[in-house]
C-alpha cells in the first residue's frame, strides 16, 4: 500500500494521539480532527450505541451544525437507513457500499439530515470490544469532493486497531475496582496455591519446588494473582492471608 508524504504524517498523527492516556469522549474529538486532515473531509461525527437505551448517543461533531444534531438525537437516527448496515460490517465502510447513492438520494435521512449540512459522500468505521459497541468514526466529504475509494477503507482499518485498544483502555481506566471478596473467588486453584505460598514468604524456588511447577510458571502465575487482585507487590498478597484460608 503506497502511501503519499501528507498521508504518512496524517497517520503518524492519528497512532501518536491514539496512544495518549485520554478519555473516551476525548479520543473520538481529536480522531475525529485528525481524520478529516488524513482523508482531506470536510464533516466528522462520532457516537455510541447504548444498547440499555437502543439509541445513538454521546456525540461529538466536526464542521456540523449543532441544531440539526439535536434533531439526529430525537428523529433521524430513527429514521436512518445505512447507519446499522454500516455498524455490522465492522470494518471501515463506504455509505455506498450499503446503499446505492440513486436509492440514499430518495430518503428523508439524507434530504432533510445529510444534505442540510452539505454531507454527500460517507464512510464510516464502527470499533467494537466482542460484542461491545465502543464508538464510531462518521467521515462525509461535501458534494465537490471525490467519494471514498478503497484506498481510503484501508487507511480506516490501519486505524482501528490503535483506535479499538485507545477506547478499551480508557473504558477500563473508569471501571471501579472489583471487591476483594470477588477477586479472590476469580482465582484458580493453582493461583490460590500460589499466594498462600507467599503469603507463608516462600520464595520463587521454594514456591516451584513445593508446588511442582517450572519456576516461570511461578512468575507467570504471580503476574495474574497481581492483575486480578489489584496489588503490585508480594506485600499486598501477603495483606489478603486472612482471606486465602
Amino acid at each position: 500500500m503506497f502511501l503519499s508524504g501528507p498521508e504518512q504524517r496524517a497517520l503518524a498523527s492519528c497512532f501518536a494521539l491514539l496512544a495518549q492516556d485520554l478519555n473516551e469522549r476525548e479520543i473520538r474529538e481529536r480522531i475525529g480532527r485528525a481524520t478529516l486532515d488524513l482523508f482531506r473531509a470536510d464533516y466528522f461525527a462520532s457516537f455510541v450505541w447504548s444498547p440499555e437505551k437502543g439509541r445513538f448517543a454521546d456525540g461529538v461533531s466536526m464542521n456540523m451544525d449543532l441544531s440539526n444534531l439535536q434533531k439526529y438525537d430525537a428523529w433521524y437516527q430513527y429514521r436512518d437507513p445505512i447507519t446499522f448496515a454500516l455498524q455490522s460490517k465492522r470494518h471501515a465502510t463506504a455509505v455506498s457500499e450499503v446503499m446505492p447513492r440513486s436509492e440514499l438520494l430518495k430518503t428523508e435521512f439524507f434530504n432533510d439530515f445529510l444534505a442540510h449540512d452539505g454531507l454527500h459522500w460517507g464512510i464510516n468505521l464502527h470499533a467494537f470490544d466482542g460484542p461491545m459497541a465502543l464508538g464510531d468514526l462518521r467521515i462525509w466529504r461535501s458534494r465537490a469532493r471525490r467519494e471514498f475509494d478503497g484506498h481510503d477503507k484501508l487507511l480506516l482499518d490501519l486505524i482501528e486497531p490503535a483506535f479499538v485498544a485507545a477506547l478499551r483502555r480508557a473504558h477500563d481506566a473508569h471501571k471501579p475496582p472489583p471487591s476483594p471478596q470477588a477477586a479472590l473467588a476469580g482465582l484458580s486453584r493453582r493461583e490460590l496455591e500460589v499466594a498462600r505460598c507467599v503469603c507463608r514468604g516462600l520464595t520463587d524456588k521454594e514456591i516451584a519446588r513445593e508446588l511442582g511447577i517450572a519456576l516461570p510458571s511461578v512468575r507467570t502465575y504471580l503476574q495474574r494473582l497481581f492483575d486480578k487482585l489489584g496489588v503490585h507487590r508480594r506485600a499486598g498478597l501477603a495483606q489478603l492471608a486472612d482471606r486465602l484460608h
